[in-house]
């Protein structure tokens, strides 16, 4: 990647306080939150859009129920003034809300997806928007996941699972890259550690 058109968009999926709840076992890349932040911060300079997505349980004992503190968005992807939230109750981004609409009304074809969690939400999105036909970009270490144990008892770290999402994603749904090579396709001075 060279550059990035003046409307890529950049969607931040769920980065919610509720994925600091320990039921959710052991996690990789605790350095998830700076490089949203860093992404974040080089996209409001360049004035690029900007889509912020929040989770909605739908259980009423859900780690995401609005009016806890799980629902929250932590502070280093908390939107702007004038920065759109959009809500989901289920893991695509696209599935309903109006997130496609808006990207399509807003003459958008290029999308940069970070946030958590690799494998679930964030991977689900990634397919969809590939699907839809937006030249898709995933930033690698701008996400994170959590350990899981498979259907017959084997356990899978939470770099297992990351690096295999990330597999799965790169050249068939997405391109995925990481936070220095899009901040240089930004042209921005910006770093990732910013």
């Amino acid at each position: 990647m060279t550059s990035l058109p003046q409307n890529a968009a950049l969607i931040s999926i769920d980065v919610q306080q509720a994925f600091n709840d320990p039921s959710w076992g052991q996690r990789n890349n605790p350095d998830a939150e700076q490089k949203i932040a860093a992404l974040l911060a080089a996209w409001r300079t360049t004035s690029r859009p900007i889509f912020h997505i929040q989770h909605r349980s739908a259980s009423p004992t859900g780690l995401f129920r609005p009016g806890t503190p799980g629902y929250e968005l932590k502070p280093e992807g908390r939107p702007l003034a004038g920065e759109p939230v959009i809500v989901k109750n289920v893991n695509s981004s696209f599935i309903g809300t109006d997130l496609e609409a808006r990207l399509r009304a807003a003459g958008i074809g290029t999308l940069v997806i970070m946030g958590l969690t690799t494998d679930h939400c964030v991977s689900t999105t990634t397919r969809m928007a590939g699907n839809f036909g937006f030249e898709t970009y995933f930033v690698a270490d701008a996400s994170a996941t959590f350990e899981r144990t498979g259907p017959d008892g084997r356990h899978y770290t939470a770099e297992q699972m990351h690096d295999t999402a990330l597999a799965s994603l790169h050249g068939e749904f997405a391109t995925v890259l990481w936070t220095e090579e899009v901040l240089a396709a930004l042209g921005t001075q910006a770093t990732a550690r910013a």
